[in-house]
């Protein structure tokens, strides 16, 4: 899979440069309770890994994994400019059979691929239960993706932007018209956090939580093995 050009240029746009400050969310999320192992799963160009890295101590080690090539052959060019990109692993793989033993990692963290692994997909659960086996009694899955507003009001006005406004600039910069157009449809039809609940119980998670970020068109989610 090739990456659209600009693609991490496009992601600010699309969200007015927010999405470095719900990410700085999601990695001190990550970070409590010390951590020794962390996963950026579907770590794209690494954006979520290399902030972890900059903020732990030495002994913490990270690894990101994705299943796209181009991405990260990009996230390694990005780490050759980190002060701590030795801390980080980029590995490729596929989310179904996480190539780790069990119960290897004390938290996992996803941002904004997590829309990928479960809108309309028929591996939801296995996905699910990969990051389960790999997780630490009482590790953490960290989610920060979008989110359905509580707000019928914002809602509307969000989805309306996704539509609209998303597809047609990411054709006009990248040249990708589907990638785009997937993006808004899923955003626009995604969980509303008691749906995501109830398919996180389901998978087996024992606890999640969840915070709204920017009148809820965005959130963490945190469930708990």
């Amino acid at each position: 899979m090739a990456v659209p050009p600009h693609y991490d240029l496009i992601n600010h746009l699309f969200t007015w440069g927010l999405d470095e400050r719900w990410r700085q969310r999601a990695a001190m999320e990550c970070l409590k309770g010390q951590p020794k192992r962390l996963l950026d799963l579907c770590c794209g160009t690494g954006d979520l890994a290399l902030r972890l890295a900059n903020m732990v101590v030495d002994d913490t080690s990270i690894v990101g994994i994705d299943f796209s090539l181009p991405m990260l052959r990009l996230a390694r060019e990005k780490a050759k400019s980190s002060m701590k990109s030795g801390q980080v692993t980029f590995v490729y793989g596929d989310v179904a059979a996480l190539p780790f033993p069990d119960e290897y990692f004390d938290c996992i963290g996803i941002s904004f691929a997590f829309r990928n692994l479960t809108y309309k997909n028929r591996l939801a659960l296995r996905y699910l239960s990969e990051v389960l086996r790999v997780l630490k009694p009482e590790g953490r899955f960290v989610i920060v993706e979008s989110s359905q507003p509580s707000s019928l009001l914002i809602r509307r006005l969000f989805h309306l932007y996704m539509r609209w406004f998303v597809p047609p600039l990411g054709r006009l910069l990248s040249g990708n018209r589907g990638a785009y157009r997937y993006l808004a449809e899923s955003a626009s039809r995604f969980y509303t956090v008691d749906e995501l609940r109830n398919l996180m119980l389901e998978a087996g998670f024992c606890r999640f939580s969840s915070q709204s970020l920017t009148f809820g068109a965005v959130a963490i989610h945190v469930a708990t093995k």
